[in-house]
């Protein structure tokens, strides 16, 4: 069977549009997916700064295109995207609690209303209260969730996610491996790994 692995940060719009995409994917190839929460911010420090050297520089004519971009994506897909209030959003305790849906098997459910509170609503995650909501809306306990994201093995879980994302090249989100080695950067290369997926299938 083929391995879909998918870093993903909830602070990233094109993840967002990744996450609605990746699991229909998957089943239409017979791939099992496996959900990798990382810090993009941790990639870009290390390896990619120069993420930020552009925000500091904006070029306008890229950054329309960057809008409108977006805009057809959300339409192509049939989904609401907005310019949230908070930007860039500090998403750290919201992976935490991904970890702790992937030990509770609720990982897709949690992941997509972080997405969407995020992304479509405009909800802040970084706040306690907002990330409570979502935790509650797809049936994990709020109190379990907050003690568990505190916990060192957790925060260590997010640490080492993000380390191997680096150590494997990649360099931003949302990031693909086909069967462990075969690496795909954005959410526009999905067509891509069906090209690759239909060879490995004709080999």
């Amino acid at each position: 069977m083929t391995t879909i692995e998918f870093f993903y940060d909830i602070s990233s719009p094109w993840t967002y549009f990744a996450c609605d995409r990746i699991e229909s994917f998957c089943e239409r190839n017979g791939a099992d997916l496996v959900w990798k929460p990382f810090l993009v911010g941790g990639v870009f420090n290390k390896v990619n700064p120069s993420v930020y050297q552009r925000r500091e520089n904006p070029v306008p004519p890229k950054d329309d295109y960057y809008q409108k971009d977006m805009a057809d994506w959300a339409r192509h897909q049939g989904i609401t995207m907005i310019k949230p209030s908070v930007f860039p959003l500090n998403s750290v305790k919201a992976l935490r609690g991904a970890f702790v849906a992937i030990d509770e098997d609720a990982v897709s459910a949690y992941s997509r209303a972080c997405f969407e509170a995020y992304w479509r609503d405009d909800k802040d995650l970084s706040q306690e209260d907002v990330l409570r909501t979502v935790v509650t809306s797809v049936g994990m306990d709020a109190a379990s969730f907050f003690e568990r994201i505190g916990d060192d093995a957790v925060k260590r879980r997010l640490f080492e996610t993000t380390d191997d994302l680096i150590a494997r090249g990649g360099f931003g989100s949302p990031t693909f491996f086909i069967d462990g080695d075969d690496m795909y950067f954005g959410n526009d290369r999905l067509e891509l790994m069906q090209s690759a997926i239909d060879r490995k299938n004709t080999a």
